[in-house]
């Protein structure tokens, strides 16, 4: 193994032991200083930082962009990279150019329907989808060209993972397609929020642990009982129970609360699968304090 062609998040996941990813987002304007900021406060907590992609299908700054910012400031970025605006040549355009631009991990996404957005009545391209995705950046990592046989200036080198949803309501078209994504050539797949434990570990021993996927586990940090009643109501497959919400609502302090349960999330599910991913929308800065309360760090050095 080549290690200047590997990221740390690839070296952490293919050593086996724990692995801390977080979420921060792009800003809906042309200034990123927000975002650095949130991406800076999470220096040395996390291994990589996941940058999302027209996430619910509202606009915002390139999530290329802002991965190339975030290595400018020497902290890792995931590149999410959705199917849903682009044609396939698009899609193949921006693989090049994450190469080129040092950009290594990538987790591969359908993408929100449009109809989720604020333009509903935007266009969608969906020519790929999250598995084709991974099917063509294999091609691209094994120095493949679409047309012409083989890349003239060689393979790409990223590291791709893929995203999976382990409440799915439907457990065999889930495992169909967890299949297929780890075919596809994922590497590792990060999860959407995960409320039940026993609901993450069937994932990762009946799923995961078969097709020798890492698996980190989506954590997500929940604000208020309101803030969980609306992701009920408006996110597709949210299944907050009714215990965390009345432990919300019956909290002196909510914003307290929801980093409490975020951190007993952290400690149960690193003892479950090989690592975490912290979720904290328009929150960012209260990941160090879940990170803290759950005593997790990243190993020196």
């Amino acid at each position: 193994m080549d290690l200047n062609l590997t990221s740390a998040l690839q070296r952490a996941v293919e050593s086996g032991g724990m692995v801390l990813t977080a979420e921060v987002m792009p800003p809906r304007g042309a200034d990123p200083s927000h975002t650095l900021a949130m991406a800076e406060a999470l220096r040395g907590r996390v291994h990589a930082l996941n940058v999302t992609d027209g996430s619910r299908a509202v606009m915002r700054m390139s999530s290329l962009a802002v991965c190339r910012l975030l290595l400018d400031a020497g902290l890792e970025p995931v590149w999410q990279l959705a199917c849903r605006d682009r044609n396939r040549i698009a899609l193949q355009a921006d693989l090049l150019g994450a190469s080129a631009l040092g950009i290594r991990n990538l987790l591969c996404l359908t993408g929100d329907p449009v109809r989720a957005g604020d333009q509903a009545d935007a266009r969608p391209v969906n020519e790929f989808e999250s598995v084709k995705l991974l099917q063509q950046v294999s091609a691209l990592n094994r120095g493949e060209d679409p047309v012409k046989g083989a890349l003239s200036d060689g393979a790409t080198t990223l590291f791709q993972g893929c995203a999976a949803d382990p409440h799915s309501r439907s457990w065999s078209g889930l495992q169909r397609r967890l299949i297929r994504k780890c075919e596809a050539g994922a590497r590792f797949v990060q999860t959407q929020m995960v409320m039940d434990p026993a609901v993450l570990e069937r994932f990762q021993n009946e799923l995961a642990k078969p097709l020798e996927l890492p698996v980190l586990a989506g954590v997500f940090l929940l604000k208020s009982a309101k803030n969980a009643l609306f992701i009920n109501r408006m996110v597709p497959g949210a299944c907050i129970p009714d215990d965390l919400i009345q432990r919300l609502d019956q909290a002196t302090d909510p914003a307290q609360e929801g980093i409490a349960i975020a951190a007993e999330q952290v400690k149960r599910y690193s003892g479950l699968v090989q690592g975490v991913h912290l979720m904290a929308i328009k929150a960012e800065e209260r990941i160090p304090q879940i990170l803290d309360r759950a005593g997790v760090s990243l190993p020196p050095g």
